[in-house]
């Protein structure tokens, strides 16, 4: 997978826009675009930076593959989706963790605004 595609998958594991990207990588939306689209070629300085902003090592970011991280974080046990998290390493569990965290809060607030409606 290129670098450009695993940048995105992790942006949008974060749920970022190509906006808030691009502004906190300081540079232009268009330019950031050309990135994920593999038109522009990522020196190991703007990787840094985009590393930095997705909060993953860039180590990680060259390393990721979303077919690990779909297809072992989960086992489907009686009828339950159940978390798998011992394959992982620390840096990847805490980033799903927190991701999950995030998700669980947006669907508790989701049925709140249900419920007030």
């Amino acid at each position: 997978m290129e670098i450009g595609i695993k940048v995105k998958r992790i942006r949008e594991f974060r749920n970022y826009s190509q906006e808030y990207m691009a502004e906190h990588s300081g540079i232009s939306q268009v330019s950031y675009s050309r990135i994920e689209s593999g038109q522009t070629k990522l020196d190991i300085q703007r990787m840094e930076q985009i590393a930095s902003v997705l909060e993953v090592d860039p180590v990680m970011l060259l390393s990721f593959d979303e077919s690990f991280v779909f297809n072992n974080c989960h086992q489907h046990q009686g009828g339950k989706i159940v978390n798998n998290y011992n394959g992982l390493a620390e840096t990847e569990r805490t980033t799903l963790l927190s991701r999950i965290q995030q998700l669980e809060k947006l669907v508790e607030e989701l049925v709140q605004q249900k419920k007030c409606s």
